[in-house]
């Protein structure tokens, strides 16, 4: 197991149109996402067995959060993970596309 401490960045992979976090030669955990005319569609959260229970979906989807606040995206949580998330941190409700 990983410690959180020791999770790398995320990184913004935008050839692949997702956010992810890699550790060793392990698939890396990831968000991805796709463009649907003025929004964006948060779609998977991928995190594999050995990273699981480290926060590493929470410290994904917040990266992507905080990027499409940046960018002034407006979002559409389709992963019910993320749909989750901002449940719980109100802080980026502003970013949902509400249409």
């Amino acid at each position: 197991m990983i410690p959180k401490s020791d999770l790398p960045p995320v990184t913004h992979n935008v050839g692949l149109l997702r956010f992810e976090v890699r550790v060793g030669d392990s698939p890396p955990a990831f968000l991805s996402y796709v463009h649907e005319g003025e929004s964006v569609m948060l779609e998977h959260t991928f995190v594999p067995e050995e990273m699981r229970g480290r926060g590493v979906a929470a410290v994904l989807v917040r990266a992507a959060l905080d990027e499409a606040r940046q960018r002034q995206w407006k979002i559409v949580p389709r992963c019910s993970y993320v749909a989750k998330f901002i449940e719980r941190h109100q802080e980026f409700a502003d970013l949902v596309d509400r249409q």
